[in-house]
């Protein structure tokens, strides 16, 4: 029962941070978007890199509190990131280039996909317990 309720702590917290990490990914694809300075491809990758950096400070310092082995759980993260990125990608790709769907809208579609998907893969990778 112990762990189960642990699990859920670090998922809610886990989202909180999130939710920042996304507000932090949208804003700077929106921003790019509007102004027309990137394709919605470029802009999702850029937003991306800047929301999952801040994430993982967060994620590492307050969700599940490790210190040890930064560079390599950095590592895994953005490896993790990197899938997300690709399901994001493919994701918009199908939405806004097959299905006309507005930019907006399908980002914020892909982001429920991706953020069920990393928790896991983070969980699980980047921010397990390393025993020597």
């Amino acid at each position: 029962m112990k762990n189960f309720l642990l699990q859920k702590k670090l998922f809610l917290i886990y989202g909180v941070i999130g939710v920042s990490g996304v507000t932090l990914d949208f804003g700077i694809y929106s921003s790019l978007v509007k102004a027309n300075l990137l394709g919605y491809q470029a802009a999702n990758a850029l937003g991306y890199a800047g929301g999952t950096l801040w994430s993982f400070g967060l994620n590492s310092r307050f969700n599940f509190r490790v210190t040890d082995r930064i560079a390599l759980r950095l590592a895994c993260f953005f490896g993790v990131a990197l899938l997300g990125w690709t399901v994001s990608a493919a994701l918009l790709h199908l939405l806004i280039g097959g299905w006309g769907f507005n930019k907006y809208f399908s980002k914020l579609v892909t982001l429920v996909a991706v953020v069920l998907l990393q928790y896991n893969l983070n969980r699980w990778f980047s921010f397990r317990k390393i025993v020597p």
